[in-house]
């Protein structure tokens, strides 16, 4: 028998499945190399910056590091909205003053339009 049996395989892939199974399709996801100057980046910026705004009309900027993000090529779905673009990096909001780092995710659909964008504190 092998250290690794499959015994132990087939719950780690029962969990996996089931935890992703809600949530989207199958995904194919592709990693962006260039990240200066970058369209996604940037439509992510602007439209978190005015959903911040609408909550904290404080928030001066929003700050993305374009060193701290991941951009993903997708071809998935939430529900019947496609998704083509994922970003997940760090963000920083200004009030004032530059606050701790935000964990931000970003979905892109069809045509470069932001679907969600979503900041969470570390």
């Amino acid at each position: 028998m092998t250290p690794f049996s499959t015994r132990l395989l087939i719950p780690i892939l029962f969990v996996a499945g089931s935890l992703a199974g809600p949530l989207a399709g199958p995904t194919i996801a592709q990693e962006v190399p260039s990240k200066s100057a970058n369209p996604e980046i940037e439509a992510c910026k602007t439209t978190g910056l005015l959903a911040l705004r609408e909550k904290a009309p404080a928030t001066k900027d929003l700050l993305i590091d374009p060193d701290a993000v991941t951009i993903a090529k997708a071809d998935t779905k939430v529900e019947d909205t496609p998704i083509k673009v994922v970003l997940m990096g760090d963000a920083y909001l200004e009030r004032g003053k530059t606050e701790k780092p935000y964990r931000f995710v970003c979905l892109i659909g069809e045509k470069g339009k932001v679907v969600l964008t979503f900041f969470t504190q570390q």
